[in-house]
């Protein structure tokens, strides 16, 4: 008995399957290879880097934990290079070192303790999206004031562009003290710090967003009598929300460097600032590591959320259009 062929519809879905696999293997070979072959890349560089600059404080380990003729006997190269990499406080930590810091600090540790970094980067995280969101809030405000009052653009805008060249490494000790003095403690006068550098970008965004609306669309609302409100709800602000997201990605990364800056100032509630802080005061360089590690997944993870939040908003919105 024969088996029976497969259908034409069988065989299209066979033929779209392959494509589809094809297509998968095309974009991981022209996109996943090359970021794989620069992270590759640079963790090479990186040992590299660290046999080097840590050869001399592992001689000099080397030197002083042999005695009699070993201590003057030539190093064989093995055994610097293998010590530059194991040094309990080197200059240049190597990847694993940073990865085995990290394993200790996150799971060996409970995160109500200070020890942990998980407990640093949830204070930093607090004040962080504390910071975004008063930024958004005053950058959306303003954004809507330039707009609908013209002569604020020409009075208002050119001193918004003049305090963003303040280095907000000078700015944010002084911002400490002055509301430590006002009795304003805790977490908002990091958050504060953190809305400073990040309102800008709303603004700036928001304001390009809320006049990019077409014009035929503008003439479309007014021949219909529209109040103003309704061309601001349904036709300026959905016309904003591409700008509004890709501001607010500029922003929460801008607050994360603003709330580890302030809390580089204000030490004692914790956070990646005061980690890095604590790891300088005691030659850590290890510790400074992981924490630089843990503020860079920290700002993936944010700015990550916030596009995850474009497209639910932007599909929720398409669905409701159509």
């Amino acid at each position: 008995m024969s088996l029976p062929r497969p259908s034409g519809l069988t065989a299209i879905k066979t033929r779209g399957e392959s494509q589809g696999l094809a297509w998968f293997l095309s974009q991981l070979w022209h996109h996943g290879v090359p970021i794989v072959g620069v992270g590759i890349l640079l963790i090479l560089v990186w040992y590299g880097g660290a046999i080097l600059l840590n050869r001399g404080l592992a001689e000099n380990y080397i030197h002083n934990q042999a005695s009699g003729e070993a201590a003057q006997a030539q190093i064989p190269t093995a055994q610097w290079v293998w010590q530059s990499l194991n040094l309990d406080r080197p200059k240049l930590p190597a990847p694993d070192q940073i990865l085995v810091e990290l394993k200790k600090s996150i799971f060996e540790v409970p995160t109500s303790s200070k020890r942990s970094l998980v407990y640093h980067t949830l204070v930093t995280i607090k004040a962080t999206l504390f910071g975004a969101g008063l930024g958004l809030g005053f950058g959306l405000v303003l954004a809507i004031l330039l707009i609908y009052l013209r002569s604020l653009m020409a009075s208002i805008l050119p001193w918004i562009i003049a305090s963003q060249t303040i280095p907000i490494i000078a700015l944010a000790p002084m911002l400490v003290v002055i509301l430590n003095q006002l009795k304003i403690t805790g977490v908002l006068p990091k958050a504060m710090i953190a809305a400073y550098l990040s309102f800008f970008p709303v603004t700036l965004g928001m304001v390009k967003g809320l006049t990019s609306a077409e014009p035929l669309h503008l003439e479309l609302f007014r021949s219909y009598a529209a109040r103003e409100w309704q061309v601001f709800l349904r036709l300026r602000l959905p016309a904003s929300l591409p700008y509004l997201f890709a501001s607010m990605r500029i922003g929460i990364a801008a607050s994360l460097v603003g709330t580890i800056v302030a809390e580089l100032t204000k030490s004692e509630d914790g956070g990646i600032g005061s980690r890095l802080l604590a790891g300088s005061y005691y030659g850590q360089t290890v510790q400074i590591w992981a924490a630089l590690v843990a503020a860079s997944a920290t700002a993936l993870i944010l700015v990550g959320l916030v596009s995850v939040t474009e497209k639910l908003m932007l599909r929720f919105m398409g669905s409701n259009g159509s």
